[in-house]
């Protein structure tokens, strides 16, 4: 299931989203102001942003602005009422993907957040890793003859990493990134632990290591 951080101070429309998106399948968190946003994002990782601009304490802008600042390259979708252009390209400066006005159609809405997921490589559709072994993007599930092997949720937020990045290099700081939330520590003795199990999963070939840079995704 993938996490939505959803900025809007209009409570009403706050929970049409809300409702809307969870029947569509996504964990949906709210903030009704800047900090608040911000101290949800301390406290979880998520896969998209919707963000209203002109909100309470931070407003949007500025808010994605500190987030990209910080090295959040999380996907963004503004949500507005502004029309002129000036406000427009200051949000695409400040790193959003893509904006939709009010009125929003929730209809265009789900086609633009599945197209930016997907360019962003997330998964809707379950990955075959083996004869036997699948993973399920919207559970975030691991699955044996479909049976769920119940593993943890850094280990399967890694195996998702890994899938989504086939073929290529992934960094220590991808994982750092993906596993922990800003205020969290780490320690390379647990990204080795999880690399390990995910190796005894898929075959210890499946994961080479690239020194002094990450590993290989070769599965």
């Amino acid at each position: 299931m993938f996490n939505i951080l959803v900025l809007e101070d209009d409570e009403l429309f706050a929970s049409t989203l809300e409702d809307f998106l969870s029947e569509e399948g996504f964990a949906v968190d709210l903030a009704f102001n800047g900090e608040e946003c911000l101290d949800l994002n301390y406290e979880k990782k998520y896969d998209l942003y919707i963000f209203d601009i002109n909100v309470p304490k931070i407003n949007g802008l500025d808010l994605l602005k500190q987030l990209r600042s910080a090295g959040d390259e999380t996907p963004s979708i503004f949500l507005t009422s502004y029309k002129d252009k000036d406000t427009l390209q200051e949000g695409f400066l400040n790193g959003c993907d893509d904006y939709l006005k009010k009125p929003v159609d929730l209809d265009e809405l789900i086609l633009r957040i599945k197209a930016l997921l997907k360019r962003n490589k997330k998964q809707f559709e379950i990955v075959s890793l083996s004869p036997t072994l699948s993973f399920n993007p919207e559970t975030k599930r691991v699955l044996e003859k479909g049976i769920d092997l119940n593993l943890s949720v850094k280990i399967t937020d890694l195996l998702e990493l890994f899938i989504e990045n086939r073929g290529s290099i992934v960094t220590k700081e991808m994982i750092i990134s993906k596993l922990w939330n800003m205020d969290e520590e780490y320690s390379e003795g647990s990204i080795r632990v999880y690399i390990n199990h995910i190796k005894k999963l898929l075959g210890k070939e499946s994961i080479l290591n690239v020194k002094g840079i990450g590993y290989k995704v070769e599965f």
